[in-house]
């Protein structure tokens, strides 16, 4: 067990990093000693200023939700990749997307300022 950035203590844990997202799947104890789920979402934005910050959603799964939720689940990934199939995947999604380039391929650092008076 470890304690987890809320100062609970996560009994098992995985991480998925996405891209900008990253998916965390931990175990957690109730007061009543029970197991549950939560899978948190985290996602990082960069300011202006080249500060960031995260944005996380959390959902809380319980025992006795489990079937109901992986049957859902799997019923609406099923019908994601019969719909569109497994090789769709978008540009944004894709494991070497690189969002200084724009869709022609020329990264945006190649481009200088232009003010309206210099036209």
């Amino acid at each position: 067990m470890y304690e987890n950035e809320d100062g609970m203590e996560d009994i098992y844990s995985k991480i998925i990093r996405a891209g900008r997202r990253t998916y965390f799947f931990d175990v957690r104890e109730t007061k009543a000693s029970d197991y549950y789920l939560t899978i948190t979402e985290s996602k990082k934005f960069t300011n202006d200023d080249g500060s960031y910050h995260y944005k996380k959603h959390k959902i809380y799964l319980y025992k006795e939700d489990f079937a109901d939720f992986k049957e859902a689940l799997d019923s609406t990934m099923n019908f994601i990749l019969s719909e569109r199939g497994k090789e769709v995947i978008s540009e944004r999604h894709q494991k070497n997307y690189n969002p200084e380039e724009n869709r022609s391929g020329v990264s945006a650092s190649n481009f200088s300022d232009l003010n309206f008076e210099d036209i």
